[in-house]
């Protein structure tokens, strides 16, 4: 059992669903994001959302690993900095585009 901290840009909410469904039944402790702005159209201040940039930061400091959502790729700013901070903690990073799905885990379609 991992603790597992899942990063990437708040407008795939569905994969992060997903993901966190995936590795869940895999039977790891997951940490995900409280909520996500881009895909519910949630505007946040300055300050929430450094604050929130701050927080995430201190879940990746209890992780053994964090997941980067990367779908088609995309690498956000912030993303990319917690991606630099949990190498630099010595945490293992891995992608979701870099997995192999089961193709019997009907809620992980890449669409």
């Amino acid at each position: 059992m991992k603790i597992i901290t899942l990063c990437g840009s708040t407008k795939f909410k569905k994969q992060f669903e997903q993901v966190n469904a995936h590795l869940t039944l895999q039977g790891n402790i997951v940490i995900s994001l409280a909520f996500f702005e881009q895909s519910e159209g949630f505007d946040l201040t300055e300050e929430q959302a450094e604050l929130l940039g701050d927080l995430h930061l201190k879940k990746i400091d209890l992780s053994d690993e964090i997941f980067v959502i990367d779908v088609d790729g995309y690498i956000g700013s912030s993303t990319r900095r917690e991606i630099e901070y949990a190498l630099r903690k010595g945490i293992t990073v891995r992608y979701f585009s870099k997995e192999a799905i089961p193709a019997d885990f009907p809620l992980l379609g890449r669409s």
